[in-house]
Parts: C-alpha cells; sequence; structure tokens
C-alpha cells in the first residue's frame, strides 16, 4: 500500500537525484533517525546517509549498503536553507528541522547528543557545498555580470 501511495504521489525519488553517489561506501555520516512524512504527517523510522550533499534515506541500514539498494528519498544540500533544532515547534525531545524553499521536513534524534550530530554535519555540508558554488562563480566586475 505504501508503494502504490509513493509511486502515486510522485514521492519516489529520482535516481537522477542520487546518480553517482557511492552511499554505500564512506558515508560522512550514518544512523537511525526518525522523520515526519509529507503527506500523511506520521513519523517513521529510516536509516539516513549523508554523502557528497545529499542526504538520501532508507528503509533500514541493508537498503544502503549495496549499489542494488534504492533510497526511499533524496534532499540535496545545495537547497538546504537552515537546519536548527525544533523541540520548540513540535514539543518533542531531540528535534530537528531541515529547510528548503519549498518546506520544512522535521526529524526526531535519539538523543540530544546524535540531533546536535546530525545538525553539526548537515550543516557542514551546507557550508562546503556553498563554498563550492561561491569557488566556481566568476564576477566580471567591468561588465557588472556573473558568469
Amino acid at each position: 500500500m505504501e508503494n502504490l501511495w509513493r509511486s502515486a504521489t510522485g514521492q519516489d525519488p529520482n535516481p537522477d537525484d542520487y546518480n553517482g553517489i557511492e552511499y554505500w561506501s564512506n558515508p560522512e555520516r550514518t544512523g537511525w533517525l526518525t522523520k515526519q512524512g509529507d503527506y500523511i504527517k506520521t513519523w517513521r523510522r529510516r536509516w539516513f546517509v549523508l554523502k557528497q550533499g545529499k542526504l538520501l534515506w532508507f528503509k533500514d541500514p541493508s537498503s544502503a549498503s549495496s549499489p542494488s539498494g534504492v533510497p526511499r528519498g533524496v534532499i540535496s544540500v545545495a537547497e538546504c536553507l537552515t537546519v536548527k533544532g525544533a523541540e520548540d515547534v513540535l514539543r518533542k525531545p531531540s528535534a530537528f528541522e531541515l529547510s528548503t524553499p519549498h518546506n520544512t521536513m522535521f526529524f526526531l534524534a535519539d538523543s540530544d547528543k546524535e540531533k546536535e550530530d546530525w545538525i553539526n554535519s548537515i550543516g557542514r555540508a551546507i557550508v562546503q557545498h556553498s563554498r563550492s558554488l561561491a569557488d566556481n562563480e566568476v564576477v566580471d566586475y567591468d561588465s557588472n555580470t556573473r558568469r
């Protein structure tokens, strides 16, 4: 039933979103988080992997341990604006949120330390990605345009 719902609502990630990311090999961070659903606001425990500027989630660790595993979802940190604690918003311990221009996603970690570790790891990935974009941007001050 869940797979039918995911297909009908277009929730399955586009393979282009994670193509070339070897999420099964030396990820920057992995672990269990509980994620609030995008449409049906239930909470589901998922295995998360942060690698090469992508936050991917899977049903369980075995799904993320080989190239044949398919993520349940993918967020590019390039789209992320903020990552911060959200206990006050959700009234739940060890909660945090990840905001993009399109939506805000909520997560629950198993402990406050895990929450802080995830916030720091995702925040670092956001900064690293924004630096790499800035390094690639060239400004021609004579013509006042960006290339």
